[in-house]
């Protein structure tokens, strides 16, 4: 679903308008009865909208959160590991951001993903652990009982009927804890969403982290979601929260 801001349809009716606008802007008060009555308000709103669009296309260039607090990287530039780098860290600050790399470094590298294959996403799922992606590689390790797993990959279409243990297996898993929901089906129901025995999007169970779009998603698209997730991992601050509280 495309989405449109009041200025992006400015910006497309002072396009169309152009010749109108200039030829406006040479008279007195911009108005010219040669024109329809209906271009003159859609003419006087770009031009006081001008200054509007050129800030809100400023604001647009930058991110609203920077992921290295106020500092804003280069292209090709080194980058220092950790996210917690803030200027005017006390000592203490430090130490617990360091902690907090540590422990998160640990988490990233080791997400066990539980085996809850639901349809036929699972056959992508497969196929990411298989050697072509070899998701090894990365630390992952499919387990099989929800006692020693970090992480559920809901892998097709959760129905009302494995709804209640989809749930009681989630709330097995120790914390901390993610969800990826791979598929349209986990993400909203997919083909399925008007029927009667399908839920419409298995963060109704349970409280979801990724969202793997596809039907179904390759198996490099739950590689990318995968690597997702370890940036959001590695950008937890559990000591640094229990340090300030």
């Amino acid at each position: 679903m495309i989405r449109f801001s009041g200025n992006a349809i400015l910006d497309i009716v002072y396009r169309n308008n152009q010749r109108a606008f200039n030829t406006l802007s040479q008279t007195k008060y911009g108005v010219s009865h040669n024109l329809a009555p209906c271009y003159i308000g859609t003419l006087f709103n770009n031009t006081r909208s001008e200054g509007t669009r050129n800030a809100s296309s400023e604001s647009r260039k930058r991110p609203r959160v920077p992921p290295h607090g106020n500092k804003y990287h280069k292209p090709g530039e080194v980058r220092k590991y950790s996210p917690f780098h803030y200027p005017g860290q006390s000592k203490a600050e430090w130490v617990v951001a360091r902690a907090d790399d540590i422990l998160n470094w640990g988490r990233r590298c080791s997400l066990w993903p539980l085996t809850f294959g639901l349809a036929c996403c699972a056959l992508e799922m497969m196929h990411y652990a298989a050697p072509r992606y070899d998701m090894d590689r990365f630390g992952m390790v499919f387990r099989g009982t929800p006692r020693q797993t970090d992480v559920i990959i809901v892998a097709g279409t959760v129905t009302n009927k494995m709804a209640p243990a989809f749930r009681k297996t989630y709330d097995m898993m120790p914390e901390p804890k993610w969800v990826v929901s791979m598929g349209s089906c986990a993400n909203g129901g997919g083909y399925y969403h008007y029927t009667y025995s399908t839920v419409r999007g298995c963060d109704r169970i349970v409280p979801v982290d990724i969202y793997v779009p596809g039907c179904p998603p390759t198996a490099e698209a739950l590689l990318y979601a995968m690597l997702q997730l370890q940036k959001k991992v590695k950008r937890m601050k559990v000591i640094q929260m229990w340090y300030r509280h």
